[in-house]
């Protein structure tokens, strides 16, 4: 798939356009994303005899780089879409059709919301703080906060989970809640240093209706090789990985352009880019964004492979998700150094590329979770 061909230059500069104003105000990107809904983006997953795209995972990977190199905000947002149509592509490769509801709902303009984020509970997928209470005909009413809800004004399918602890062994439910569905409210909330355009409110579940053909999985509460919790991670780390390595991208392209236009007096009025000090830290940001982006590539092929890394598949994961918001910190601090004192004013399109390159810290994996990982899987489990 030609990344050119999907997302062309035109429309990108349109949504880079934008990107100030929406920050600024905090705002949704409604333009953006009414733009990428009718060039057929939200279907990338889809099947082509559907309507959509028929994008792998690999090819969504370079899509997600080049939107979020032109508004990091807009690409992840969009990004939640993508991992839950993501997760039923993944599905469907491995013969599974249980969430093929999900393509065909996404072909149908149906958005996908992420709602599984909860403050306080850094097991993430393996247990909730929200209750999952059965009801008669099968369903259940989800009482519980999920933050970080990216797609809040637009989302119609809320994926989310909670706990039902009503029998003898208690499981994770998981399952989508149509936005018409009683019991649920936005809280407007987010007002953040950056990734402002994601407008990703907390959502306040008060007994929100998941009805019984909406359950998608119930499974023991503690990790779990479920095919939903590989998905889900595989996605979910990968997409977000290409939304920072394509901020990491732009980072490097706006100190590259600094680096020519400053001029230096001490030096006779040479650019910066003849300087050997900043020749150096260009350099270092160059090797870094080289160095993720076989990893970043390598992992999607993978996923779309179907490769069994078994056990290994977690800490390559949750290591390129850390990987990969690492190096856009690292990179975008560079380039605000390159970029001089005008990177540092508000309105520079640095100096917001940095504060969004700060949001990757507060996605799942952590670093911790992502070093634990990888620990565990070079040293063995920690000893009782």
């Amino acid at each position: 798939m030609d990344p050119e061909a999907v997302l062309p230059d035109a429309l990108l500069e349109e949504i880079r356009s934008r990107a100030a104003g929406y920050d600024e105000r905090n705002e949704f990107p409604h333009e953006d994303f009414d733009a990428l809904a009718a060039a057929g983006y939200l279907k990338a997953f889809v099947p082509q005899a559907e309507g959509g795209l028929g994008a792998g995972l690999a090819d969504v990977v370079r899509l997600q780089r080049r939107l979020a190199a032109a508004a990091p905000a807009t690409a992840l947002a969009v990004n939640m879409h993508l991992v839950w149509t993501g997760v039923a592509k993944v599905f469907a490769d491995r013969g599974d059709t249980s969430l093929a509801f999900v393509l065909r709902e996404a072909a149908g303009g149906e958005v996908f919301a992420f709602g599984i984020s909860e403050a306080g509970n850094d097991s993430v997928l393996f247990d909730a703080n929200t209750v999952a209470e059965p009801t008669h005909d099968g369903g259940y009413l989800l009482t519980g906060t999920k933050i970080f809800t990216s797609l809040a004004p637009v989302w119609t399918r809320l994926g989310t989970f909670g706990k039902d602890a009503s029998g003898d062994a208690p499981c994770l439910v998981y399952g989508f809640v149509d936005r018409d569905a009683p019991g649920w409210r936005h809280v407007e909330d987010w007002d953040t240093l950056g990734m402002r355009a994601s407008q990703s409110y907390s959502t306040v579940l008060e007994g929100a209706v998941l009805r019984p053909e909406r359950v998608i999985r119930r499974i023991p509460v503690g990790p779990s090789p479920d095919l939903l919790i590989f998905a889900i991670f595989a996605c979910f780390e990968t997409l977000l990985a290409a939304v920072y390595t394509g901020v990491a991208e732009r980072g490097l392209e706006l100190a590259v352009a600094a680096a020519h236009r400053r001029k230096s007096a001490r030096n006779g009025g040479r650019p910066y880019a003849q300087d050997p000090d900043i020749r150096w830290q260009v350099a270092e940001m160059g090797l870094a964004v080289d160095a993720i982006l076989p990893q970043l590539g390598s992992v999607a092929a993978d996923v779309d492979a179907l490769v069994d890394r078994g056990p290994r598949w977690f800490p390559a994961l949750s290591g390129l998700k850390h990987r990969a918001t690492e190096t856009a910190r690292t990179v975008l601090d560079g380039a605000m150094r390159v970029g001089g004192g005008a990177a540092y004013f508000r309105g520079s399109e640095l100096e917001r590329l940095y504060r969004d390159a700060a949001a990757g810290v507060y996605h799942p994996s952590d670093p911790e979770s992502a070093h634990a990982s990888v620990a565990a899987a070079l040293l063995g489990p920690l000893e009782d």
